[in-house]
């Protein structure tokens, strides 16, 4: 592209842009249930600073063509009373589906699945002489990690995109410190911290000093209230196993 075309795109009223966000995902698996808001708004008043104003997907999947109707515009208006933004949706049955577009939700795409290929080799053909010599695999692309030297403020946020996080400074109260991968901080973690975020089930938070409002490894999270005593203000190490996340000091 050209320099003059480059400075009218500039220049020009808007422009658009391809991006990838971090939202939660909201999975209703009852919406009918008296206890949905009650139990969801405890939740919130555990982080409402990691809540308030979060974008929502709200995921359908559990929901089948015998779930009893529900108002899908009344249950979006009583997550913003939450101050949860719900932005779009994804699965379940068809009622569901026009529910949800006519609410303004956005449909979202589901990940893709990989291609599956065959355990065994398939049977040599006798007549098609010697079998060729398959392409060795392709070298792994390596990515180094994201290296941050500087305190992180309140209010910023830094994303490591398909790689690891590496502080070797504090991060303040208020600040969001996000990772596809590991995230390390050699200093006092406080904010929020979300590492694997694409969805690596083996990522893990290390710090020298846990005060977080939040930590998260690949959607599982939790809030400072239910930290121990023996990982608090400590050197901790948190990651999944068995589908919970844990925390071990160091």
């Amino acid at each position: 592209m050209s320099s003059a075309r480059q400075g009218a795109d500039r220049d020009g009223p808007f422009q658009l842009r391809g991006n990838s966000f971090t939202m939660m995902v909201l999975k209703v698996n009852d919406p009918a249930s008296p206890d949905f808001f009650t139990q969801l708004a405890v939740k919130v008043r555990q982080a409402p600073n990691f809540f308030r104003n979060a974008p929502v997907v709200l995921d359908f999947e559990e929901l089948t063509e015998d779930t009893p109707r529900f108002d899908i515009a009344a249950l979006v208006t009583n997550l913003r009373a939450l101050y949860l933004l719900p932005v779009g949706f994804r699965g379940g049955p068809r009622p569901v589906h026009e529910g949800a577009l006519a609410a303004g939700l956005t449909p979202m795409p589901a990940g893709r699945a990989a291609k599956l290929e065959s355990a065994a080799p398939p049977a040599a053909d006798p007549q098609a002489g010697a079998a060729p010599i398959p392409a060795p695999p392709p070298e792994p692309i390596y990515r180094p990690a994201l290296l941050v030297t500087e305190p992180v403020r309140s209010g910023q946020q830094i994303y490591a995109e398909k790689t690891d996080l590496v502080i070797t400074a504090p991060v303040s109260p208020g600040a969001e410190v996000v990772a596809d991968g590991n995230i390390h901080v050699y200093g006092a973690l406080r904010g929020r911290a979300l590492a694997g975020v694409s969805g690596d089930t083996n990522a893990r938070i290390f710090c020298h000093s846990l005060e977080a409002e939040v930590v998260s490894v690949a959607g599982l999270y939790r809030v400072s209230e239910d930290f121990g005593n023996d990982v608090l203000k400590k050197p901790v190490q948190i990651f999944l196993r068995d589908g919970y996340l844990h925390m071990e000091p160091q």
